[in-house]
């Protein structure tokens, strides 16, 4: 059989790796919770927390009553972005930092104003990384963003006196607060408790994949910032009585810790450690008793007896319930760039996997879109190599003393032509994947600043968590080769010499 019958076609179901991950060497795999165990059913989900948001900026704030009159779009924005709070901009970056798109408030912002604001400068290049930008990096914050941007555009189109007091930063806060407090006073938890089923998609692989990786041998925990009555509604929906001997969703994880304020659980070693009380919720200390139990030989176990389920605590706490002696031996899965991901790599040395569930969209588009971008990666080429004609032209003609001006204006007026073709293609198919921001891993022809962080600090990444129960515990999943473009110049070369041969 030949290696391209042999190879498996990469679908939704697929893992992808950036860094060789060996899951014989993982004694934990551990998982957050939200948009990774549990994936929210969009855009009735949003809707709890636009809706609470927009009454409670209206309501407690003073804000307009026309700001109840917005109307939430789960596609007008896109992780990955940057919001500069300072001037009320959302702006896509690529891995250069160079800003490919912006918008400011719904408008977007034309290429050459872009370049004023953002590019046409002697000073130090931005870095995008100062208290100016905030990241989008969660699912959870395409509200922020929506509401924020109609914000922005009520202000700077009407007379409100409220919002003329009001600085474009301000409105964020506002909105983040707002928000934020959604997930806390119950506008989203007791509605969600209500009707689990209009908000949350049951996926039935999902117990079937931790069943599997503990059979594997794997330590399963779960690791998540909600607290335990939320998370409580969300798992007991998701996992019947009958899926485990004892009915409890509980017992499919070795350690259960909510509340965790991710990312300061990884970095935190002073974060106080609670036992929850799963009747009633109420916290118990573990200091001292946490010291002289679960940090002796063997006391994990018995430490873990008296109740697995915690709040709060940090990777210390963690590591020693589960015996873990290598940050190598432990892959956290999540959907947060920065809290899941980029934290528990750089910090801990765990290893990683993203859950992207944008993907499955990006690679249907991908497949059936491909004709077009063939057709247009050949005109970037022919660009590419027009461009090289000219100047060996060009040098011929220096050296020369002229005599070859026509061709190298025909071989220019045939580039301008392309450029003609090229850039409406490109236009059309970047928005078949979002009308306004493109696709998620690229900005203009080059990696996005999402992609960047995936490259860097996803050691895997896939749609769902599910998938990995496709995984056995003693597989590999194994990285192409690596090329730099030089490399694949010379690839590309070697092909069209076979070709013509």
């Amino acid at each position: 059989m030949t290696m391209e019958m042999d190879m498996i076609k990469p679908t939704s179901d697929s893992i992808f790796c950036n860094r060789e991950l060996n899951f014989d060497s993982l004694d934990c795999i551990g998982f957050d919770m939200d948009y990774t165990i549990a994936e929210y059913l969009v855009p009735a989900f949003d809707l709890l927390a636009f809706n609470g948001a927009v009454d409670k900026l209206v309501d407690n704030l003073g804000y307009p009553e026309s700001v109840r009159n917005f109307a939430y779009d789960s596609n007008s924005f896109v992780r990955g972005l940057l919001i500069d709070i300072k001037r009320g901009n959302f702006i896509k970056i690529d891995r250069h930092k160079y800003v490919r798109q912006a918008m400011h408030g719904l408008s977007e912002m034309s290429s050459s104003y872009r370049k004023v604001v953002y590019h046409n400068t002697f000073n130090k290049v931005d870095s995008f990384s100062n208290r100016d930008y905030v990241p989008m990096d969660t699912l959870f914050q395409l509200v922020d963003a929506s509401i924020y941007a109609q914000l922005i555009d009520l202000k700077d189109g009407e007379e409100y006196e409220f919002l003329d007091g009001k600085t474009y930063e301000e409105m964020y806060r506002d909105v983040r607060g707002a928000v934020d407090l959604c997930h806390r006073d119950g506008v989203i938890k007791d509605e969600v408790a209500r009707n689990p089923s209009k908000y949350i998609k049951k996926d039935p692989g999902m117990v079937e994949m931790l069943k599997r990786l503990r059979d594997d041998g794997k330590k399963v925990f779960l690791l998540t910032n909600s607290l335990w009555e939320y998370t409580q509604t969300v798992m007991s929906f998701l996992v019947e009585p009958s899926d485990t001997p004892s009915g409890d969703w509980a017992d499919l994880f070795e350690v259960v810790i909510v509340g965790s304020a991710k990312p300061k659980f990884l970095v935190d070693p002073y974060q106080q450690l609670f036992r929850v009380n799963r009747e009633d919720g109420s916290l118990q200390n573990t200091d001292g008793v946490f010291e002289i139990e679960a940090m002796n030989p063997n006391g994990a176990e018995k430490f873990l007896a008296k109740g697995k389920v915690f709040q709060g605590g940090n990777w210390q706490h963690l590591q020693a319930m589960l015996n873990i002696e290598s940050g190598e031996s432990v892959l956290y899965v999540g959907d947060h760039l920065y809290s899941d991901v980029l934290r528990s790599k750089r910090t801990l040395g765990w290893r990683t996997a993203l859950i992207v569930p944008e993907l499955e969209h990006e690679m249907r588009v991908y497949e059936d879109e491909r004709a077009e971008g063939k057709a247009i990666e050949a005109l970037r080429t022919l660009r590419k190599r027009n461009a090289e004609n000219v100047d060996q032209l060009k040098y011929q003609n220096l050296q020369q003393g002229g005599g070859l001006e026509k061709e190298i204006e025909e071989c220019e007026a045939k580039d301008e032509q392309v450029k003609k073709l090229l850039q409406p293609m490109a236009d059309s198919y970047h928005k078949r994947y979002n009308p306004t921001w493109g696709q998620l891993f690229k900005a203009g022809y080059q990696d996005s600043r999402f992609s960047f962080y995936v490259n860097n600090y996803a050691c895997i990444y896939t749609t769902r968590a599910s998938n990995f129960k496709f995984v056995s515990g003693q597989r590999s999943i194994r990285t192409g080769i690596e090329k730099m473009p030089h490399e694949r110049r010379m690839d590309d070369w070697a092909s069209l010499q076979e070709g013509a041969d």
